[in-house]
């Protein structure tokens, strides 16, 4: 018997995009709104009729999300799917949970799936914990005695003793993603698909998760697919990555190799910022939710990166309650995701937080610190020192260059290290003398 419970062959998913298209003429005339409406009226007709999807706007583009994308997965194995965002990675484990069709390949699948791909995903926000966690099993195609027999070891992970009888829509986000994934990986599914949705839990929950899906994988000879953008959960968790970008597989093979090629494909000034504008919908919790990160030139924001200009870590959040005890943190690790060094904000300076509103928090990393290549950041929200806390990882990859004359140092090529600091050296004649052959001139 094949150990192979997941095979992908040549996986495609096209979407069309409807946009509106642009006149450049001061007014538009009836006749021609009407022709315009006639013809999408005439389109859309048409794509009713032979079951194509129906696009709103007056001009259509094809977008493939996924383009010829094949791997196979061993029972067991805990595959990493990495990429940047829109890379195609949620249209990947949609298809493989059959909420959305392909429009090209084959996918063959051995074994139950349960999948992890949006927060509170079949949950009835007017029900409670208890009546959800049945609702869920039942959606994931268990049997009312298999969910009962696993339902307090599913309370106990979830943490949500407390408002076991509360209907979810008062949950936070938090808690709809403890009981989530509590309800997906107690229930034994043979193949366990989960998105980036644990980035909403504190830290704490998120290790506790890596090490569920670590001891089902090995423990029960179970299978993961597992998204994420943390590159050492992926390293810690994973045997093997698969790397996507714009829809197309650039990469597969062992997790910490795949990891390095896509840091440093993505090393580049386009990954020196995030935003998010909607306070909402940015990651963190209750009290601080993250607005901007970013790191620049110290010198001038718009040059590179090199070892000779300081780095200037910018991090913008929004404070959602008076007197909050936040610490910002960040970690620093090299493309191997071992830590360079790891700083916060009250090590230096007294910075608080003490009313609600937008804040800025600055850190600069001194010139001549860190070596030649790429890196990337990680961001910590703490309230004080309590496991209340949130990270963003990674917030931002960059690379620097090392761009000094190398001839007059004596050496060529790439300093060994992921730091050379600048350091004092010193030299002085101690003895002519001996250095002639002579006896050291001792005293006593």
């Amino acid at each position: 018997m094949s150990d192979i419970v997941i095979a992908v062959d040549k996986l495609s998913k096209r979407y069309l995009v409807g946009h509106q298209s642009a006149s450049n003429e001061p007014y538009t005339a009836l006749r021609d709104v009407l022709a315009r409406e006639a013809r999408n009226f005439v389109r859309k007709a048409g794509d009713f009729l032979a079951g194509r999807q129906i696009v709103q706007g007056d001009e259509v583009e094809e977008f493939w999300a996924l383009k010829d994308v094949s791997f196979e997965v061993k029972r067991g194995e805990i595959l990493g799917i990495i990429g940047r965002n829109g890379a195609g990675k949620s249209t990947l484990l949609k298809i493989l949970s059959r909420i959305t069709e392909p429009s090209a390949g084959r996918v063959v699948i051995k074994g139950r799936i349960a999948s992890l791909l949006e927060v509170g995903t079949g949950f009835h926000p007017e029900l409670t914990g208890r009546e959800n966690i049945y609702l869920n099993g039942a959606i994931l195609g268990m049997a009312r005695a298999e969910v009962r027999r696993k339902f307090d070891e599913i309370v106990a992970f979830a943490e949500i003793e407390q408002f076991l009888d509360t209907p979810v829509k008062r949950y936070s986000s938090g808690m709809y993603v403890r009981l989530a994934f509590a309800v997906a990986a107690h229930l034994e599914p043979e193949i366990l698909l989960v998105d980036e949705v644990l980035a909403v839990g504190d830290a704490d929950f998120q290790r506790k998760c890596l090490g569920k899906m670590e001891s089902i994988a090995a423990g029960a000879g179970r299978t993961i697919l597992f998204i994420s953008h943390n590159m050492t959960a992926i390293a810690n968790l994973c045997q093997r990555a698969a790397i996507l970008d714009q829809g197309k597989l650039v990469g597969l093979g062992d997790a910490g190799p795949a990891i390095t090629q896509y840091l440093s494909s993505s090393g580049d000034s386009e990954n020196r910022a995030l935003v998010w504008p909607d306070r909402d919908s940015a990651p963190g919790n209750d009290r601080a939710r993250v607005h901007r990160v970013e790191i620049v030139n110290g010198n001038d924001r718009n040059a590179p990166l090199t070892t000779e200009c300081s780095l200037l870590v910018i991090i913008e959040h929004w404070n959602m309650v008076d007197g909050a005890n936040t610490l910002v943190e960040i970690i620093v690790r090299a493309i191997d995701t071992s830590i360079v060094f790891h700083s916060y904000s009250r090590e230096t300076s007294s910075v608080t937080y003490s009313v609600v509103g937008l804040y800025r928090t600055e850190c600069i990393i001194p010139a001549g610190l860190l070596n030649e290549g790429v890196f990337y950041l990680e961001v910590y929200f703490l309230n004080g020192f309590t496991s209340d806390w949130f990270m963003v990882t990674p917030a931002c990859t960059f690379s620097v260059a090392d761009t000094r004359e190398r001839s007059n140092l004596g050496h060529y090529g790439k300093f060994v290290g992921h730091v050379h600091p600048r350091l004092e050296w010193r030299a002085a004649l101690v003895d002519e003398h001996h250095a002639r052959g002579g006896a050291i001139a001792t005293s006593i």
